[in-house]
């Protein structure tokens, strides 16, 4: 399937803070550990998205050709003070249209670092895109809202997390994911409420010489089935693999297995 286009990348950032937004304004528990990420509350999960879609500004905005460390953007710890849910929500806000300004402005193709695939500012749209749809479900999940995402950004998400595991295996040897290898094993995620023009299918093999995967309707050693919104969690880790409405047939263990290797983000 080929990439949405980088105006829909950006659309969706703006839609997906103003979801985030109604997070922290719904009066929800700045201070509550988020379960899916324990080691930070709702408010430090919403600074480090803030900082992120700011980190990812300036990186589009100076064109840089390398990182830019956290520290050195203005205002990327989000505000002085604590606990102040309109603050947060106002910092969040101008995070948002700092980042999707400088992405319409530079367009899918301006030379931008990156830390894989291609080095563009067409990147940084998909990853942050995807980012905080994923982020946006472990603040919900924090606050006890509901959560839904649009069925095309999920199955891109599925795609871009995949890519971004063989990325990670090709290139970064003391990562967890080099072990992701059983040749003759494979794992199938099927989407049972796609329609077929979406093709919200994936085949993923875990050959001898790495990961591999296409969209594809075939047999394999396990299959995680579930609506696309649940598949996409799961593999995501933030929804447990016995959730209501996911079914997983075949070898758990070794579905077990990626999920364990499979943890960058």
């Amino acid at each position: 399937m080929s990439l949405l286009t980088h105006d829909h990348y950006c659309d969706e950032i703006a839609h997906q803070v103003e979801q985030l937004r109604v997070v922290v304004t719904s009066g929800a528990d700045l201070a509550a550990t988020v379960p899916t990420c324990p080691d930070w509350s709702l408010e430090d999960l919403v600074r480090h998205m803030g900082g992120a879609l700011r980190w990812v500004d300036a990186l589009v905005r100076s064109r840089a050709r390398e990182n830019i460390p956290g520290e050195q953007v203005p205002l990327g710890g989000g505000p002085q003070e604590r606990g102040d849910a309109a603050a947060l929500d106002k910092w969040l806000a101008e995070s948002g249209e700092l980042v999707v300004g400088a992405l319409r402005e530079a367009g899918p193709d301006a030379g931008v670092w990156a830390w894989a695939g291609t080095p563009n500012s067409g990147f940084w749209a998909r990853r942050m895109a995807h980012e905080i749809t994923v982020h946006r479900a472990d603040a919900t999940l924090a606050a006890g809202l509901p959560y839904e995402v649009a069925a095309d950004i999920a199955a891109d998400a599925l795609d871009e997390w995949l890519q971004i595991v063989e990325w990670v295996q090709r290139n970064l040897p003391q990562d967890p994911a080099k072990d992701l290898r059983r040749p003759g094993s494979s794992i199938h995620l099927h989407a049972t409420d796609a329609g077929p023009e979406l093709d919200a299918e994936w085949l993923v093999e875990l050959g001898a010489d790495g990961v591999s995967w296409r969209r594809a309707h075939e047999k394999a050693t396990v299959a995680l089935r579930g609506p696309l919104t649940s598949v996409l969690l799961a593999f995501y880790r933030r929804l447990p693999l016995d959730a209501p409405g996911l079914e997983v047939l075949g070898e758990r263990e070794l579905l077990e297995f990626w999920l364990e290797r499979a943890t960058f983000g």
